[in-house]
């Protein structure tokens, strides 16, 4: 007899026969969280002048949307393993659906910025449980890398995805249309996910709640991300930005030695305490901060600088969106089972830099077909490779109980790393653009020589904060690299009892 018919058997089961059709469904509220952190940026300036939104108030659209979802998700992600990932699901999908509606029926602005704080309130919820449903359905390892690359697609490029949108909706019917747009895919999500989407039974953690947990945690993340936002807005001496630094990391070590010691904690430190999962959450929230300024420079850019519309701004984002997809269903998909994690993570980062790296040359005439195309092409490529088996790794291994709150801590370095990308990318911009108008506007005689320095310095600015996200990024696939060491090729990663993974040989059988 082999060796290989010697090994122990591993039963891999298949899961529910609908699982693919609730991947549609899952995916779908999926792509209307993330569509929705892009959507309303675009239609922002219109909600403003209708609602009679002060500028210096307008920031609370964007930033009341950040705290609920940033400082709830790990609270939303132990509660879908306490009630069940399907019912949190549902939950959440129904509560976005009524928030976004009372979004766009707003009439003041601190109704619209109640309907953004309630919306993050439902996604901390609706996120974590999506991306565990996948985790606990699909048990397979080639479905689970046909499933994770679906979603990790999504992931990457929703957010380009809602730039499209929200220009169109924007430009052609009205900024509510925004909102209102989620109506329809939570109500279609919802019934799919009632008639297909079936919980695998006795993966619930029916612990009593960690109180004192979910208030630690949501305290500290919220001061944390509030603190980055107003350090963009404010700066970051600022008495107040200083403050919520200060708190955020006593509250959020309080909440660690807190989790060491309760019996039944709301992040069992096992889940961070693997170097895999510890290493991706590290490396994706580096890249998520590098992604997340990009955007928003190469929109300011695009519309201010190149002067498109917001529609053919979204178009522009295509490429990178084609790049994501492929990077993610083909690429990442098709190498899941046959190398290492990091050997797709690590090498997905760095072609996600050198697209960066390419942006560094940007200037006020640059071309969009030799310079804007192919370093987006790189980016999407790059990036959906990478995310692809980070997604499915984050929760590789875990046992079924901690299921949501690991994929909570996925969604949360995500959003953390987006807070810092926006504040730290946006600073440093800031101070480059500052920098050169100081040294160049004082030989500006006429106001146009005078308002060519002004753009010169607002690209110059944008393509220093790029060369910073190049370095990130270049972090980020160190970490990678360095702690990421689990997905060998014929390997199954399984869960004792005690939370140790190891990597088991499965079988191969002659037929």
């Amino acid at each position: 007899m082999s060796e290989a018919l010697k090994a122990p058997r591993i039963t891999v089961p298949t899961g529910d026969a609908n699982r693919w059709k609730a991947l549609v469904f899952i995916a779908l509220a999926q792509l209307m969280v993330v569509l929705d952190s892009t959507i309303v940026n675009i239609a922002l300036p219109s909600a403003q002048k209708d609602l009679g939104i002060s500028d210096g108030n307008r920031q609370w659209v964007v930033t009341a949307y950040a705290l609920a979802f940033g400082g709830l998700l790990l609270f939303g992600g132990r509660i879908a393993d306490k009630w069940g990932r399907r019912r949190a699901f549902l939950v959440g999908l129904v509560g976005f659906a009524l928030a976004s509606a009372l979004g766009g029926v707003a009439v003041s602005g601190p109704m619209m910025f109640g309907a953004r704080a309630l919306q993050g309130v439902f996604g901390a919820l609706l996120a974590p449980a999506a991306l565990s449903l996948l985790a606990v359905m699909f048990t397979d390892a080639k479905e689970r890398a046909k499933a994770f690359g679906i979603y990790g697609a999504i992931a990457g490029g929703g957010g380009a995805v809602g730039l499209i949108l929200g220009g169109f909706l924007t430009e052609y019917l009205d900024w509510r249309w925004t909102f209102f747009v989620n109506v329809p895919f939570a109500v279609v999500a919802a019934l799919g996910a009632t008639l297909v989407i079936r919980e695998p039974e006795g993966g619930r953690n029916r612990s009593p709640l960690d109180i004192p947990g979910v208030v630690l945690s949501t305290l500290g993340l919220v001061a944390l991300v509030y603190g980055f936002t107003r350090a963009e807005s404010d700066g970051w001496g600022d008495a107040l930005t200083v403050s919520m630094f200060v708190a955020s990391a006593v509250l959020l070590l309080a909440f660690v030695l807190v989790e060491s010691r309760v019996k039944a904690p709301l992040l069992p430190l096992r889940v961070v305490r693997d170097r895999n999962r510890g290493g991706i959450y590290l490396s994706l929230g580096l890249a998520i901060i590098g992604m997340f300024g990009l955007f928003l420079f190469l929109t300011y850019y695009l519309q201010i600088v190149q002067g498109y519309s917001p529609v053919k701004t979204g178009f522009a984002f295509l490429p990178m969106v084609a790049g994501m997809i492929t990077g993610s269903t083909q690429i990442g998909t098709r190498l899941m089972t046959r190398v290492r994690a990091r050997l797709l993570m690590g090498p997905g980062f760095l072609v996600a830099g050198l697209g960066m790296l390419l942006l560094t040359q940007l200037e006020i005439g640059s071309s969009y077909a030799t310079l804007l195309l192919p370093a987006m092409v790189l980016l999407g490529l790059g990036m959906g490779t990478a995310f692809m088996p980070a997604m499915s790794l984050a929760t590789q291994g875990v046992e079924p109980r901690d299921a949501g709150v690991a994929s909570a801590m996925v969604n949360t370095s995500q959003q953390v790393g987006g807070a810092i990308g926006t504040a730290l990318l946006n600073t440093i911009a800031a101070s480059a653009k500052t920098s050169y108008l100081k040294d160049h506007l004082a030989g500006a005689a006429t106001r146009p020589q005078q308002q060519l320095v002004q753009l010169q310095g607002m690209v110059h600015g944008y393509s220093t904060a790029i060369a910073f996200a190049v370095g990130i990024l270049g972090v980020a696939a160190l970490i990678a690299f360095t702690f990421v060491n689990a997905g060998r090729p014929g390997s199954v990663t399984v869960a004792s009892g005690a939370g140790v993974e190891d990597e088991v040989p499965v079988p191969v059988v002659a037929h």
